[in-house]
């Protein structure tokens, strides 16, 4: 397989590098931030995309980002590799300050409260809402009848709420940083095309000069 790892990672290992990736997450932004700038696309485009991915960022769908944002993307015009690779700015230090703005946003708009009845935090009732799913999934082969109590009760107190509540946030950071990425870029397409027609610039005028016929030799010394 061509994206085989030379050296397969435990399952430990890729959770510790998805929680903390080697070098660090500034290195890991930095490598993001390079990879988006060598886009082969307009600033324009590209800028379009890293928004459809900063504001996926602010939506429920985790584990779904990746397809989310490139249909954002192809929506609104932009560059899909941009998008997916924007939705970095989702990661284990910024999900809690997004799900917090998220939700109190949701909340507020829908005149409704996060009720963390029964101890419950926010990941307590992801995990009742998974447990729902599989425990029901289970009981389709069982006698058992199924209980969507749980599940329910995550989608009035979190995933909907959520869901409206990280569009006013995700529309001012994607809106921000689609307005920060174009100069940024038009700026690196610049003096990369200048960098690549001075190289050109150069082999020619190496070519041109390997072409001179040597000194002092003309028609005469025929």
């Amino acid at each position: 397989m061509v994206f085989r790892r030379r050296d397969p990672r435990s399952v430990s290992q890729t959770i510790t590098q998805m929680l903390y990736p080697r070098g660090g997450w500034l290195r890991a932004f930095h490598y993001v931030k390079h990879r988006v700038r060598r886009l082969p696309d307009s600033p324009q485009k590209i800028a379009r995309g890293v928004a459809a991915g900063v504001f996926t960022a602010f939506t429920p769908f985790y584990g779904f980002h990746f397809v989310t944002a490139y249909i954002l993307a192809r929506l609104v015009r932009g560059n899909g590799l941009a998008s997916m690779m924007a939705t970095f700015f989702g990661n284990p230090l910024t999900y809690v300050p997004i799900a917090a703005a998220s939700l109190q946003t949701g909340h507020l708009i829908l005149g409704t409260n996060f009720d963390a009845g029964a101890g419950r935090s926010l990941g307590g009732k992801f995990i009742d809402a998974w447990r729902d799913l599989r425990d029901n999934f289970i009981a389709l082969f069982t006698p058992e009848g199924p209980d969507w109590t749980r599940l329910v009760t995550f989608w009035q107190e979190v995933f909907f709420p959520y869901l409206v509540g990280g569009i006013v946030p995700g529309l001012i950071c994607g809106v921000i940083c689609y307005y920060l990425s174009v100069p940024v870029l038009i700026a690196y397409q610049n003096r990369r095309r200048a960098r690549i027609v001075a190289k050109f610039e150069q082999i020619k005028q190496r070519a041109g000069a390997g072409a001179l016929p040597p000194e002092g030799y003309g028609p005469a010394d025929k």
